[in-house]
């Protein structure tokens, strides 16, 4: 009897478990009146940040298992490994036929009919500590920059790349601080209209549920300081850096503060003309979620709308990856498609989803 109940348990645990995948899938998920979001990707767990090529197929960095896809937009099933065998491939960007790929210790382009020419950009990124991400994305000016966490999550760090954005030349020569005092710049986005580069900022952890926000940055000068880790939000120092309250006067605040814990990473402001005209010119990102707050918060995607060059407000956009306080999947990366549609990566679930605008839902 007792091996009997047993089976009986592992069944009925198994059942709940795939009831729980099937209410994960993408038909529960929520986007405004008008909008469609489904699956267009699955079976790529891991997946972290897309890319759009020249040629109009999207590639998506697996950084878990270390390769890059290609992805047809018109069929996800016609898909490729392009590259493999890569350290954490994370930040992805393409510039005068070649595509950049930012591993955790450096960054390679590559070139050819099926990418088969390489070359060292930057060859050697700080390692180790607590973030892994490099996400790299080009200036107006066709100059390469490349975003590095820190080590810690409140330290003063040695090398001055760490917690900041660095900028190259395309072939990684003339090495420039573009800004410091970032925690960790998972995403970079450049305006359309000034031109400025965009950062959102994963700040610090330990000060409770709701403090630091996390942050939206402009990179408007070079070598602004943005304050960490001397202080967090509107120049309020932190309680490890007692004495230092002169100079948090003197560091950027943010444009835009969001939830704390939201972990923000990939972003994209919205160039295309399927969605309504409202939308143009807006900012989408991905909130992949906390993993240190006693209630979640995150797992969306969201709307920030823009005035003038400048973000003045959020909103969610995408939701239902966090339910009855369960994951159901970590947004982390969103891009405009050829169409005007979004695709937004999972790398929890392993999906690729694509939001487009079908009409009037009313």
């Amino acid at each position: 009897m007792k091996t009997r109940a047993i089976v009986v348990i592992g069944l009925l645990a198994a059942l709940l478990a795939v009831a729980f995948r099937l209410f994960a899938s993408a038909h529960v998920l929520s986007v405004p009146p008008g909008f469609e979001i489904i699956e267009f990707a699955d079976r790529l767990r891991g997946v972290r940040t897309l890319e759009f090529g020249p040629d109009g197929s999207l590639y998506a960095a697996v950084s878990r298992d270390g390769r890059v896809v290609r992805l047809d937009p018109e069929d996800a099933n016609r898909r490729e490994t392009i590259l493999d065998g890569l350290n954490r491939p994370y930040g992805l960007a393409f510039h005068d036929g070649w595509l950049y790929v930012a591993e955790r210790h450096r960054v390679v382009r590559y070139r050819g009919s099926s990418y088969e020419e390489s070359e060292v950009v930057v060859p050697d990124l700080p390692t180790g500590g607590s973030h892994w991400t490099r996400e790299i994305a080009f200036d107006t000016e066709g100059r390469l920059l490349v975003a590095v966490g820190s080590s810690c999550n409140v330290c003063e760090e040695r090398d001055p790349r760490r917690a900041a954005v660095t900028r190259y030349s395309a072939d990684g020569a003339r090495e420039e601080i573009v800004g410091e005092g970032l925690r960790n710049v998972a995403g970079l986005a450049l305006h359309p209209g000034t031109g400025v580069m965009w950062a959102s900022q994963n700040e610090r952890d330990m000060l409770g549920d709701d403090l630091p926000e996390e942050e939206i940055n402009l990179l408007g000068r070079d070598g602004e300081h943005f304050g960490w880790p001397y202080c967090h939000g509107d120049r309020i120092p932190n309680p490890e850096f007692r004495g230092r309250e002169d100079f948090c006067q003197t560091t950027v605040p943010p444009a835009l503060g969001i939830q704390a814990h939201s972990a923000p990473l990939g972003m994209a402001f919205y160039t295309g003309d399927e969605f309504p005209v409202e939308y143009r010119g807006d900012l989408f990102v991905a909130l992949h979620g906390s993993w240190n707050r006693s209630e979640r918060t995150g797992y969306k995607l969201i709307r920030v709308r823009v005035d003038e060059g400048r973000p003045v407000s959020y909103e969610d956009f995408a939701t239902g990856w966090l339910w009855a306080g369960r994951v159901a999947g970590r947004p982390v990366d969103v891009v405009v498609g050829p169409g005007g549609e979004l695709f937004m990566s999972d790398d929890e679930g392993g999906r690729i989803y694509m939001i487009r605008w079908v009409g009037d839902a009313s």
